[in-house]
């Protein structure tokens, strides 16, 4: 079914800011204690994909959602443009040999989409290669939820607004200047080119379905991306695993 962004808000004015923010924060520590038992029980993972354009804030949702979990079972990778390394294997390699293990949570700031979304931009991928890696990565993430991992997928809507706001902070607070690369600005110019990649990707793969959450605020972003989580999280048959000893028995 073909998607259009525009359809979705990358803002929702009914939503009370305070309410939302208490809400959120019941919802990440339930997230909390649910991950450390998932953690304890290692019988499934769970897979965080965040995508989204410059400044859409994935960092700060990753930042958000980790709130209240247990570091252990908790791992973050960022995937750009692949290495030497990783160009000489398959696209899907660099990813695969990161997926998370039984019992811990992962999020993938970037993914594999990144390997459609850039070279469909820059057109140095033969249009017949992009079209087969649409069909892969259904084939990948199905793998992924065989092997009881839950697969999230987010994209994140923030309006061209928002996201020159955001640019923009980084150059004018000092705390941000680490943030800024001047080939954002570059890459702002084909805003709307990589909003269509979007929809095509979101339209082609979504046999694992993607949830867009609005991003034009940071605390609605959160709040859309912990209902997700905590509803995937409370759907699995969560179990404190049972005692295995030899050695310690109590009396009754």
């Amino acid at each position: 079914m073909k998607i259009k962004l525009s359809d979705y808000p990358t803002f929702n004015k009914d939503w009370d800011k305070q309410k939302t923010e208490k809400k959120t924060d019941k919802m990440l520590k339930r997230i909390g204690e649910l991950q450390h038992k998932m953690f304890a029980q290692n019988k499934y993972s769970l897979l965080i994909v965040l995508q989204g354009t410059d400044a859409s804030g994935k960092d700060g949702l990753t930042k958000g959602l980790l709130k209240y979990c247990n570091p252990i079972g908790f791992e973050v990778d960022s995937f750009k443009k692949p290495s030497e390394e990783e160009y000489a294997h398959d696209f899907l390699w660099r990813i695969h040999k990161v997926s998370p293990r039984k019992g811990t949570t992962h999020v993938f700031i970037r993914s594999h989409y990144e390997d459609i979304i850039v070279p469909t931009i820059e057109k140095y991928i033969a249009p017949e290669v992009i079209e087969k890696r649409y069909r892969l990565i259904n084939e990948f993430e199905k793998i992924l939820e065989h092997n009881d991992t839950k697969v999230l997928k987010f994209f994140m809507n923030v309006s061209k607004k928002a996201q020159e706001e955001r640019l923009l902070e980084r150059i004018e607070l000092k705390e941000k200047h680490w943030k800024h690369k001047d080939g954002d600005w570059d890459t702002r110019e084909k805003f709307d080119e990589y909003l269509d990649v979007y929809e095509k990707i979101i339209s082609n793969c979504s046999e694992i379905p993607w949830n867009i959450i609005p991003s034009d605020k940071n605390w609605q972003k959160l709040h859309a991306a912990a209902e997700v989580v905590l509803k995937t999280l409370e759907e699995l048959d969560l179990k404190w695993p049972e005692l295995i000893t030899e050695r310690f028995t109590r009396e009754k």
